[in-house]
């Protein structure tokens, strides 16, 4: 399995920039950041909490960086449009000289919606616009020339060029629901959602299922999940986040007890594990509790 960190983009760039250069030298495998705005006064912080935006991020630390992947986790369809998003993606594949994964999803949050005047749809109207999102992607990335119809958005023999340096650019899809599985097998090179093995091992099977019935090796699609993760000695202090955070997945508690919670991950053939930032601390405390999950996973790998 492959190990990836989440760095939170509401902390000092200087900060994202240290912890990510931190896990490069020390040979964790990619780096992905969220695409939001603002917070959405749960669990993703405050609403007013100063927040880096996703795009320029990813290109800043293509920049300094020279090793690791690089992905969005995930860019929202409702406030992008698929050929800008694809032109970016491309931009970016070639300057971080092919390390570039694109993630996607159908988009969720409410309040940065409404605050900026876009609107969201019902969840059956967001998947279906997703669809047609993906396909638009697919045919931007890798064909000549792209057509596409629907009610969202219209391709005329619409170019893309340079292509990415990566045939075919990797496509992540996030998501969970039947529709969004049907989306991914069909489009994706990889999937992700959050999970512990429990969550993870029923969605996986409809995963396969929908893969099998478009006539799809379900090994073709590459499988990333991640947990709020918090190293701490504290049994106390560990349920206590574990039982706040819920119904979103966490492990908390010592290195042994973390990695013997993502072995579960391995069990159900994870390719690779990320881990977010959001409760790990900072400066010193946050790059010794990285390394020693680094250390951990070695015998996961």
């Amino acid at each position: 399995m492959r190990l990836s960190l989440w760095p939170n983009l509401q902390q000092p760039w200087a900060e994202i920039v240290a912890v990510v250069q931190h896990v490069e030298r020390a040979g964790w495998d990619g780096v992905y950041v969220a695409d939001h705005f603002m917070g959405d006064g749960g669990g993703f912080g405050a609403v007013d909490t100063p927040t880096f935006e996703a795009t320029a991020a990813l290109g800043a630390l293509a920049g300094c960086t020279d090793r690791v992947r690089l992905g969005s986790l995930v860019l929202g369809a409702t406030y992008r449009h698929p050929a800008m998003v694809a032109n970016w993606a491309a931009t970016i594949d070639q300057t971080c000289n092919g390390r570039f994964v694109l993630g996607v999803g159908a988009g969720w949050q409410q309040n940065e919606h409404e605050q900026y005047g876009i609107g969201l749809p019902d969840v059956g109207e967001r998947v279906s616009r997703f669809a047609a999102y993906c396909d638009a992607l697919r045919q931007l990335l890798n064909d000549p020339f792209a057509n596409v119809s629907s009610p969202w958005f219209n391709l005329s023999n619409a170019v893309c060029e340079p292509k990415p340096k990566q045939t075919p650019l990797p496509l992540l899809v996030g998501g969970k629901g039947d529709r969004m599985l049907a989306i991914t097998a069909r489009h994706a090179n990889e999937w992700n959602m959050w999970s512990n093995a429990e969550i993870l091992a029923p969605r996986l099977e409809a995963l396969t299922r929908a893969c099998e019935r478009i006539g799809r090796d379900p090994a073709t699609i590459a499988v990333s999940t991640q947990a709020l993760v918090l190293v701490t000695n504290d049994p106390v202090k560990a349920r206590s986040l574990v039982e706040a955070v819920a119904p979103r997945p966490a492990f908390a508690g010592t290195v042994t007890e973390i990695i013997e919670q993502m072995a579960g991950w391995a069990a159900l053939g994870v390719d690779e594990v990320i881990v977010p930032d959001f409760v790990l601390g900072h400066g010193s405390r946050r790059l010794d509790a990285l390394d020693g999950l680094a250390a951990g996973f070695a015998d996961l790998r």
